[in-house]
């Protein structure tokens, strides 16, 4: 019943408990490799749960001197045994609700380790995130978030946003109660940075720095995409998709806070159509003003800006063309012929893409080949369109494709790096157009030169580029139409069998999905790459080699009997596709002309209706005149 001797007593177990020393003994005593005996205290402590259970009833003491050394106590037991410590406090009554109360305590040092006594208790735990968030821990968080100043807040808004991480991260029932509460909305404060950007202490830099991770926890591409596209939504509604776009432009913002803004707008605007065509419509504020597109991409084919910062870039430029086919087109127009700017007074992205494609930085290489296979990514029509672009070489000569240009740097036997872009580049071209394959293997060079690589007994290196070229030679086979009499596909498959042997084409077109990079990017859409040399597969082009794989294997063992089989089934089922589309179109005049002619008897039923009346109507006057004549005739009469 003393509470200074229980203050005392709680103070004791906590330094026998705790591992953590303060700074200047740290100084004077390093810490030495013994064993860890702060676990060993907690482990005997809490064998007798009504140990815990009576340190949450101390904790509920509004006595300074009970509840602050009783927060420090638990919160070092949650450090130690944190799985076991939590199952004991989930099994306690309202164990978790009485914690909460910390979060409303006047006493700022209570409060704020109560802060961090939550972390703890919330790590890895989805049941207890869940009772967190229902005893209206956001509201409460984001009210201390606001009182200490937001981004400009010291180390508690810190502990904050790590304890709303703890909350959100892979909670799909928290992240939904986050965004039903209207708390995106509250978020949006944070990110008004004011034009003064030439003071940013460290503080604040972490600050912005969780801030704006907490964004890309509520819309990761790893969530449901449902949650994810109502939280881009909502971001969009409520102006934080803007607030992020302002900070993206503005100037003095430090690197890495910058890099991490361009993550997470990527994020913010990846799939959701709304917010793609606001981030098309931002403009940079230069002069002339420059669409924030072209800006970002001049940073990713400039071999002077930060790595990290280029990554940055192409993850948001293939964001902003995913399942976008309208910003695909935009892309692409601006490379073909009739929309380039005659006057050359402004750069486009699809020159500077052509110019990052043939630069003499392999990483520019690799960037701009993956980015325009992103503005081609299932879509058909521009594959056809992009076979249009001419690009003058040299002076003098006569222009050539760009897919010709691009067969030509390939077989020129450039950097590893460049030529696994430009392999992917082509790969997703020809795919699921045999337009493409035929222009392709129209150049009599590319065929000879695939199967010159993939035959070669080359070093580990190079293994990764046979590979590639197995897999177009592959898609040059399977997307074939047999419009070139020479390179019909049982030539190429002669061919195969002649040059490379079909066993050794198989295990070459395997060096792919084996290699360590190639299992790194299929993992998740962000680029994510230790340094510039690493960077060597897109997740999007490992979504192909998994599709594509498979049939082409097949499809190198089909005798012709077997593809005449396949040609003549493809053929019946586009006669059966071509009679079923006839007559729905049928169906669907005939619906036309049913609907027409129902409106018509319902406008002339109406107009009969009227008429109706109006014969009615009249034949009543008549009766009315008819009797008004009869009494006239009958009183002259008198």
């Amino acid at each position: 019943s003393d509470s200074e001797i229980i203050g005392y007593a709680l103070d004791t177990l906590y330094n026998v408990i705790s591992n953590d020393l303060e700074e200047e003994e740290q100084e004077e005593n390093p810490p030495k490799p013994v064993d860890d005996l702060g676990s060993q205290f907690t482990e005997i402590f809490i064998k007798q749960q009504e140990n815990v259970t009576l340190l949450l009833t101390l904790v509920e003491e509004f006595d300074f001197h009970v509840r602050w050394p009783g927060v420090k106590l638990l919160t070092s037991l949650l450090k130690q045994q944190g799985p076991q410590v939590q199952q004991i406090i989930l099994v306690s009554p309202m164990g978790v609700s009485r914690l909460m109360d910390l979060l409303a305590d006047s006493r700022e040092v209570i409060r704020n380790d109560g802060v961090l006594l939550l972390q703890q208790l919330t790590k890895s735990n989805a049941a207890i995130q869940k009772i967190v968030a229902f005893e209206n821990a956001f509201e409460r968080l984001l009210d201390i978030i606001t009182e200490e100043g937001n981004s400009d807040g010291g180390i508690v808004v810190e502990d904050c946003l790590l304890l709303l991480q703890n909350l959100l991260k892979n909670n799909n029932s928290n992240q939904n109660f986050f965004k039903e509460g209207s708390y995106i909305q509250r978020m949006k404060p944070w990110f008004e940075v004011g034009d003064d950007n030439c003071g940013w202490s460290a503080q604040k830099v972490t600050n912005l720095h969780l801030m704006l991770q907490l964004v890309r926890v509520l819309v990761s591409p790893t969530n449901p995409p449902g949650a994810t596209s109502s939280c881009q939504k909502a971001m969009s509604h409520c102006g934080l998709l803007q607030q992020l776009c302002t900070i993206l432009m503005a100037t003095g913002v430090p690197a890495d806070i910058l890099t991490e803004t361009i993550n997470t707008v990527s994020e913010v605007i990846r799939g959701c159509q709304m917010n793609q065509d606001y981030f098309a419509s931002v403009n940079a504020p230069s002069n002339p003003p420059r669409p924030a597109i072209v800006v970002l991409l001049m940073s990713m084919v400039n071999e002077r800006q930060p790595f990290v910062l280029r990554c940055a870039v192409l993850y948001c430029f293939q964001c902003f063309l995913y399942k976008n086919q309208k910003g695909q087109g935009e892309i692409v127009s601006t490379l073909l012929p009739s929309t380039i700017d005659a006057t050359g007074n402004s750069v486009s992205a699809g020159q500077l893409l052509c110019g990052g494609l043939f630069s003499t930085d392999s990483l520019s290489n690799w960037c701009a080949a993956v980015a325009l296979a992103h503005a081609l990514q299932e879509n058909a029509t521009l594959k056809e369109q992009l076979l249009r672009v001419q690009l003058a070489t040299s002076i003098g000569n006569p222009p050539v494709s760009l897919l010709q240009q691009c067969t030509n740097i390939l077989s020129q036997g450039s950097k590893v790096q460049t030529r696994v872009g430009l392999l992917m580049l082509l790969c997703t071209w020809l795919s699921n157009c045999s337009i493409a394959v035929t222009h392709f293997l129209h150049n009599p060079a590319n065929v000879p030169f695939l199967t010159g690589q993939i035959a070669e007994n080359l070093g580990e290196e190079e293994q990764l580029v046979q590979g590639l070229c197995a897999l177009l030679l592959g898609i040059s086979i399977y997307y074939n139409d047999n419009s070139l009499e020479n390179y019909r596909k049982e030539k190429l498959k002669q061919l195969i069998e002649k040059r490379i042997g079909r066993e050794n084409f198989i295990e070459k077109l395997g060096f792919i999905g084996k290699h360590e990079l190639y299992s790194r990017a299929a993992q998740k859409p962000q680029p994510s790459f230790s340094s510039p040399d690493h960077m060597m597969f897109d997740h999007e082009f490992t979504k192909l080699v998994k599709e594509l794989e498979g049939v082409i294997s097949k499809a190198i063992y089909k005798s012709s009997e077997e593809d005449k089989k396949e040609e003549e089934v493809k053929k019946t089922l586009e006669q059966h596709d071509n009679i079923v589309t006839h007559y729905k179109k049928v169906i669907r005049e005939q619906d036309q002309e049913l609907e027409e002619l129902k409106q018509r008897v319902s406008t002339l039923t109406s107009q009969n209706e009227q008429l109706q009346a109006t014969v009615t109507q009249q034949v009543s006057q008549i009766q009315q005149h008819k009797d008004q004549y009869n009494l006239l005739k009958v009183q002259l009469g008198r």
